[in-house]
């Protein structure tokens, strides 16, 4: 069931969205060769409680830390340890916290040093179709029309989308409905409506993609 969320609701959600965004740009500085990606999930953890969060995937489902961090070919919900990040690699990092009851999701793709003019390409395009499917989320609009410009655009840089992961509805719980996949034909699906909180997290990948 899709929950319209009221005018209260949508500010809570904010905040819960405005805590992950500060807590990325805080750690943007700390992603660079030699770190740790357990060094980074302990700072994230710290950040989120020192501003009154509480990081949502620590125990999500046994998850065991606060952050996904997913390196180089990795598509996503990698674990962090004991990993040291190197020059050149890729490193998407998603951070989930809980606020006044309320999720904020957000992961964000960062470049570890000097990364290649291909790596450097996919980042660009990967935050190309976010936009692109963010534009379509209005009222009125079809879940199928953020999957089309997301896929549309991805491939007309010869990049591919991840299908076997889609987006989700989000607020009280981490995963509302609908699903809202990152491909698809325009007019189709769910009709979007005001108070709707989606997360549009688009899968990129360079070349077709190839599912299993």
């Amino acid at each position: 069931m899709i929950l319209i969320k009221s005018a209260r609701e949508l500010d809570l959600m904010r905040q819960a969205g405005r805590l992950v965004a500060e807590c990325h740009a805080a750690l943007a500085p700390r992603i660079r060769p030699g770190v740790t990606t357990a060094e980074l999930d302990a700072f994230v953890e710290d950040f989120l409680r020192r501003h009154g969060g509480i990081p949502t995937y620590k125990g999500y489902r046994g998850y065991p830390a606060s952050i996904c961090t997913s390196v180089n070919d990795e598509v996503c919900h990698g674990i962090p340890g004991r990993r040291r990040l190197r020059e050149g690699d890729v490193i998407t990092v998603d951070i989930g916290v809980t606020l006044n009851g309320y999720h904020g999701d957000s992961a964000w793709t960062y470049a570890v040093g000097e990364v290649s003019e291909e790596a450097r390409r996919l980042m660009e395009v990967g935050e190309a179709c976010l936009w692109a499917g963010i534009a379509q989320a209005r009222e009125g609009s079809r879940l199928g029309d953020i999957g089309h410009a997301i896929q549309s655009l991805a491939e007309s840089h010869g990049c591919g989308v991840v299908r076997d992961f889609v987006g989700h509805g989000i607020g009280r719980r981490l995963h509302e409905d609908p699903d809202v996949p990152h491909f698809g034909t325009p007019g189709t699906g769910v009709r979007l409506r005001a108070g709707m909180t989606l997360c549009i997290e688009p899968l990129i990948t360079l070349g077709a993609w190839r599912g299993t």
